[in-house]
């Protein structure tokens, strides 16, 4: 059973009781993230993430780590585009004192001056890691391409010359703007009376501060273009990307379908394509990402320099043929027991079942039941399906990113190049 409380500040606790578990999982979830930033102080709200963690008045980064560790529980963070989140999981009896530890980090760290400048090596250094990890650093190199200077396209985690700008009062600043009670919302799941957990959430957190203004920047336009990073390496990194729906569009379900026939599994279209029938790549995927007002939906390959040409033209065609003919029976129906199976199976863990109760809040303002959500799933049609490959999947206004030995020359096969002019 789920259910909702607001707070006298604006913050909101939801939860749901899942009675045949021993653990609880807690999410405290801010409206913020890279999306939030300018140019200037892109990556402040992933430090933050971090520096909170460093200690409080009454516990140090050690005593954080430890106290959760003694309780058998598992504490961590993330920052993403538009949102982040603080959270612990630990069995149902610790439930008082993970709260506790997770609102003393959150509304006590002291960001010292000290551990702000060491923070700042450490992320340097994950900025290094990133860049030598090319499977990774070719996302951050479409993301700035495919939302063409929007703040979608920033790197989550900054760039060496903004990290190593940061200083407190500026960390705390922006602290102060954006992490504000009506743009908190605490999601739990697990063992958990709902009246309980919030009298424990409103005594540690009723003194945030509400009513901020929610952060908005203009919505995107991707641009169709070609971006090529050359560089010494083995293989060539390929991503082709096209605008797909928002996160609460009605369209998603349908999204989630095309993209499971595309490249969601070693069954799809492209993954057999590439990689049974030719063998022109080891990975070869799909992915969909949604934000509040915007979407894109891309395909990633490694292959070898001489098949870069070969892989791009087989995508391409595949987008083609998506927006022409409708999906076969069979397909429609392998797609939509993929995806329910999937969801389903992701709802076996606490944490995973908090984490979706949070998003919903956010995005929805309410709660999306498991059933409706099948029953969504289930109610997409092939004509649909077809319908919205024909919209957003257009080679022509596709964006292509390539990270390796490559030119654009190399990359983009003839018989697309006049379409893509």
């Amino acid at each position: 059973m789920c259910r909702k409380t607001v707070l006298d500040n604006g913050l909101r606790v939801v939860t749901e009781k899942i009675d045949h578990v021993r653990s609880a999982s807690i999410g405290i979830w801010v409206q913020c993230g890279s999306r939030s930033e300018d140019i200037e102080n892109n990556g402040t709200a992933h430090f933050i993430e971090h520096m909170l963690f460093k200690g409080t008045a009454v516990r140090s980064a050690f005593d954080i780590a430890s106290e959760i560790d003694s309780m058998g529980g598992v504490i961590n963070a993330y920052t993403g585009k538009e949102l982040t989140s603080f959270y612990v999981k630990v069995p149902d009896y610790h439930l008082p004192r993970a709260i506790d530890v997770l609102a003393d980090l959150f509304l006590n760290s002291l960001l010292e001056p000290d551990e702000v400048e060491k923070e700042k090596s450490v992320i340097l250094q994950e900025i290094n890691l990133i860049e030598d990890t090319p499977d990774d650093y070719i996302h951050d190199f479409f993301g700035r391409i495919f939302w063409n200077g929007h703040p979608l396209g920033f790197p989550v985690i900054g760039t060496r010359e903004t990290v190593s700008r940061f200083h407190r009062s500026g960390l705390l600043s922006f602290f102060r703007e954006n992490y504000r009670a009506n743009r908190v919302v605490v999601a739990a799941t697990g063992n958990i009376d709902h009246d309980r957990f919030t009298e424990e959430i409103n005594l540690r957190l009723s003194r945030l501060e509400g009513n901020g203004k929610i952060g908005v920047t203009n919505s995107p336009v991707p641009c169709s273009r070609t971006g090529i990073h050359f560089r010494e390496l083995e293989q060539v990194h390929i991503l082709i990307g096209t605008a797909g729906p928002p996160f609460t569009s009605p369209l998603r379900y349908a999204a989630y379908l095309l993209n499971s026939v595309l490249g969601g599994s070693m069954s799809s279209r492209l993954f057999q394509e590439i990689r049974e029938k030719r063998a022109l790549a080891y990975a070869v995927h799909s992915f969909l990402v949604s934000y509040r007002d915007a979407g894109k939906m891309a395909f990633y390959a490694g292959t070898g320099e001489d098949k870069a040409r070969e892989v791009v033209g087989l995508i391409f065609s595949e987008m083609d043929k998506l927006a022409d003919v409708k999906l076969t029976d069979r397909e429609l129906h392998s797609a939509k027991e993929q995806i329910k199976g999937n969801f389903l199976l992701g709802m076996e863990s606490t944490d995973s079942r908090m984490t979706r109760l949070a998003k919903n809040e956010m995005y929805f303002g309410r709660n999306i039941t498991i059933d409706e959500t099948l029953e969504h799933i289930d109610g997409v049609s092939a004509e649909t399906v077809r319908e919205l490959a024909a919209d957003v999947l257009d080679p022509a206004a596709a964006v292509v990113a390539a990270l390796g030995r490559i030119s654009e020359e190399d990359l983009i096969p003839p018989e697309w190049k006049s379409k893509r002019s």
